[in-house]
């Protein structure tokens, strides 16, 4: 029979899960180690107005994800107002309304930044060109003297912007620039002749963040759009210098007012900042993206099952260990899977206890059992007994535990009941027919792989990496696939052939 499809559901099992565990690591920045650390930044932005004692409407700009910074959380303190959010093309807006205000008003406003150098956000379509542009005389010529200028030393949108930003506010400074701004402010100079040289172009608001800065307003940017790469080019319009700061927030993205007020006066809008690092998990577990199936996640879940699953994906390791024991090394359990049930109590229990209370639960058993045993009772009616018995003895336990100051003695409790009463079933049984050597092999087989089951699941790291990483599953699943294929000779049958080399040695 041929074995191509099994080597193929193999080889998709590998490929799927490795792309899945990829895809979380690249594209939603899960860390590969547990105690990775990330910035975050937070940002207060508090509004200020005077309210004319009637309806107020406050429509304020929001950040939204961009080149290195990503939305974590936000939250608002805006006590007697309704609050409603707002996004299209143009970016994010808050409306703050109340029916009525009198006097000064402040608005808060906060959010968690999460530093990410891989993080991109779609630009905003790029607006439309204005109509033409009018000039008044001598304002008319003096324009179409610095656009020429500007358009002589350029060779596209990029670097028009640059020399005409260097002609306006730079040492290239003339008379025609100098006579242009008496009129008008730069940055606004600036877009309105890159617009009138068909050059689309749009005013936007960013941030400076640094760390412990109080009261900080925002900061006027250029934006140009290239016709040619399909994208927005960032300028500082005082330097003409193109490209995005590190530390640089873009608060408003649209070319629109960052803050618009009806039914008051005095607006102003002041910001304050402070900079911390966080664990990466933690990070991404607050990140709002968007619930897609490539980005399924156990952290959508509450965090109650949050909880039951951490300890439930681990159990496939678990099962990836004693397949590797039993097919590869050979060690013999009483029981296919008890050792990793075990083991979860073990992690319940710590391990130290966890393998006193094994021992003392399933040794006082097998006294019990071994009573039972005179009885001749039917097999279901035997094994009901036995679990009540392990029941009552685990219940001992704990109250002469407790009696005693033990506390560790009572998470004995988080033993599998049914299983530790097979477990003394079979383990009684074995004695009769095999004796009690054999008990001893499976029982201290049983008892090591729990251990190194316990071990490998009880990693930080392991845990880390099935809980973040879903496709590991996929993985898990294709190795035991290829050990349950594996055929040949257990590493502890090899002492078989001990006799025969002693035998070639002696020739």
């Amino acid at each position: 029979m041929s074995r191509l499809p099994f080597y193929l559901i193999v080889g998709f099992l590998l490929i799927v899960g490795i792309a899945m565990t990829a895809h979380r690591h690249l594209q939603f920045e899960i860390p590969w180690l547990p105690g990775e650390q990330r910035q975050v930044w937070e940002v207060e932005a508090v509004v200020t107005y005077n309210a004319d004692d009637g309806p107020v409407a406050v429509n304020f700009a929001l950040p939204s994800q961009q080149q290195g910074f990503r939305v974590l959380t936000e939250n608002t303190a805006s006590s007697g107002y309704g609050l409603a959010y707002a996004a299209d093309e143009q970016g994010r807006r808050a409306e703050w309304t109340t029916r009525d205000a009198e006097g000064e008003q402040q608005l808060y406003y906060s959010v968690q930044l999460l530093v990410a150098p891989e993080s991109r956000a779609k630009g905003p379509p790029p607006p439309e060109l204005s109509s033409a542009t009018t000039w008044e005389r001598p304002y008319d010529t003096a324009a179409s003297q610095v656009i020429e200028r500007a358009w002589a030393r350029s060779a596209d949108n990029a670097t028009f912007a640059r020399e005409l930003m260097r002609d306006i506010s730079g040492e290239q400074q003339g008379e025609n620039a100098r006579l242009l701004l008496t009129q008008f402010d730069a940055t606004e100079l600036i877009v309105r002749l890159l617009n009138q040289a068909d050059v689309k172009a749009r005013v936007v608001s960013g941030l400076e963040l640094e760390d412990g800065r109080r009261r900080q307003t925002l900061s006027s940017w250029i934006q140009v759009y290239s016709d040619d790469e399909k994208q927005w080019w960032l300028f500082n319009p005082v330097t003409g210098e193109q490209g995005k700061p590190e530390n640089l927030l873009l608060w408003e993205i649209g070319g629109q007012a960052v803050l618009e007020l009806q039914g008051g006066s005095d607006s102003r809008v002041t910001f304050s900042m402070l900079t911390h690092s966080q664990p990466a998990a933690a990070a991404v577990r607050n990140h709002h993206s968007d619930d897609t199936l490539l980005n399924f996640s156990i952290h959508s879940l509450p965090l109650g099952e949050q909880a039951l699953f951490q300890t439930i994906l681990l159990l496939p390791i678990g099962a990836l260990v004693v397949v590797f024991l039993r097919v590869l090394v050979g060690i013999k359990t009483s029981g296919t899977f008890m050792p990793v049930l075990i083991a979860l109590a073990f992690i319940q229990t710590s391990l130290l206890t966890g393998l006193l209370g094994f021992l003392l639960v399933v040794a006082v058993g097998l006294v019990i059992r071994n009573y039972l045993s005179y009885l001749n009772l039917l097999l279901v009616a035997r094994v009901s007994a036995v679990i009540i018995t392990v029941i009552a003895i685990i219940s001992i336990f704990s109250v002469i535990a407790y009696r005693m100051g033990l506390n560790a003695g009572l998470t004995i409790t988080f033993f599998p009941m049914i299983i530790l009463s097979w477990t003394i079933e079979r383990m009684s049984i074995l004695w009769e027919e095999e004796g009690p050597k054999e008990v001893l092999i499976q029982g201290g087989g049983s008892l090591m792989t729990a251990v190194i089951v316990y071990l490998a699941m009880n990693n930080p790291l392991v845990r880390h990496i099935t809980f973040n990483f879903l496709g590991v599953q996929l993985i898990l699943m294709a190795l035991i696939l290829l050990l349950g294929n594996y055929t040949g000779y257990r590493l502890l049958e090899l002492r078989r052939f001990k006799p025969i080399t002693d035998d070639e040695s002696g020739l």
